[in-house]
């Protein structure tokens, strides 16, 4: 069984639901991402410009997953 037809077999409004937790859970990681970044740069404010370019390689991770996911789900609402 491959993921077409796992995405084909899900019913409409368990879609919606898979692309929110996905977008939920997208808000969750970048925040804790921020928030770790944060604190890094107040215990070592000369290593600033590395931590930022590490936190916003990250955050472009977390959101391509979950926008991955999020158009998986919508794909199960719009089949």
């Amino acid at each position: 069984m491959n993921l077409m037809t796992i995405l084909l077999e899900v019913q409409p409004g368990y879609g919606a639901i898979g692309a929110s937790l996905a977008a939920i859970g997208a808000g969750i990681g970048i925040g804790q991402i921020g928030k770790g970044a944060v604190e890094s740069i107040a215990r070592q404010p000369e290593a600033t410009n590395d931590i930022r370019a590490t936190m916003i390689l990250a955050a472009a991770l977390v959101e391509g997953v979950a926008l991955l996911a999020a158009v998986a789900g919508l794909l199960a609402v719009f089949r």
